[in-house]
Formats: C-alpha cells, structure tokens, sequence
C-alpha cells in the first residue's frame, strides 16, 4: 500500500509539471509555505499557511491563506512546508500571486510523510504552481483529491 501510495505521488508531480509549465510560461520563482497541522475530516480539511514569494530577481513577497482539499482526508498531522515553482505568461506586478489557486492533490504519512500539490490560478488564472519539493510533515494521514489555495499579500 504504501509502495503504491509514493508512486501515485511521484507520479502526480512528474506527469503535471511539464504539462502544466509549458503551457503557463516561465518560471518567475519560488513559493514556499509553512503549512498549520491539522485533523484530516474524511472528506475534506483546511489548513492555515504562511508563504514566501522568492522572485528570480531577487523580489520577496509574503502571502498568507489557507490550503483545502476536498476528497478523501483521513488522519492527523503537524505543521509541514510545502514549495512550489512558480510559472507565468511573464513579469507580474506586486501581490500579482494573491488569489485562489485549484489543481490536484496526493498525500500519505505514517510517522514521516510526503505530499504534492498542482496548482493553477492566481492573477487571471495565468499562474502555475508546480511542486518543486514535495510536503514534509509528520503524523498519521491519507488524503488525495481536489486541493484549493487562496492567497493574500501580507502586509
């Protein structure tokens, strides 16, 4: 079970990510949140996050928001982070990244776990969050299904 688990994960991030990139633009950084633990509730849960937009020239943004999923969400975990590449049609203006982003989602943790979310949205939904490392956490929990994202500048 957990030999499938993992490879549904990698599976997820390695077959979205080309995908998804090459059709949303170039690469224009790097998000990276620390994710609330929380208590999976069978069909759905919700987390708080606080992230960093690191630019590729050097622009830093802070957002704050809460992570979703909708589907099966069973267990428990503790805080974790989880880092995106972000890709759009080109340079974005300041708190461009705040928004609601929707896409897929694949977690599995016993003890110490992984996770991975693709994501599409933002400023007109022209941003693609592609993970650039998968979510480290700790706890018991299994969960894959729809994940939602909303976003706003910190200020």
């Amino acid at each position: 079970m957990k030999k499938t688990v993992f490879a549904a994960l990698i599976a997820l991030g390695l077959a979205a990510s080309p995908t998804l990139a090459a059709s949303k633009g170039v690469k224009i950084g790097v998000l990276t949140c620390d994710v609330a633990g929380g208590v999976g509730m069978i069909i759905g849960s919700s987390k708080a996050v606080d992230c960093t937009f690191e630019g590729t020239v050097g622009k830093r943004e802070r957002y704050t928001g809460s992570i979703g999923r909708f589907g099966l969400d069973i267990g428990v975990t503790t805080q974790g982070v989880m880092a995106w590449a972000v890709f759009a049609p080109g340079k974005l203006k300041a708190g461009a990244l705040a928004g609601h982003y929707a896409g897929a989602s694949a977690e599995a943790t016993v003890a110490v776990g992984l996770g991975a979310n693709v994501l599409v949205g933002g400023s007109d939904k022209s941003i693609a969050l592609q993970p650039l490392s998968v979510q480290a956490q700790t706890g018991l929990n299994l969960a894959a299904g729809v994940a939602s994202l909303r976003l706003k500048r910190a200020k």
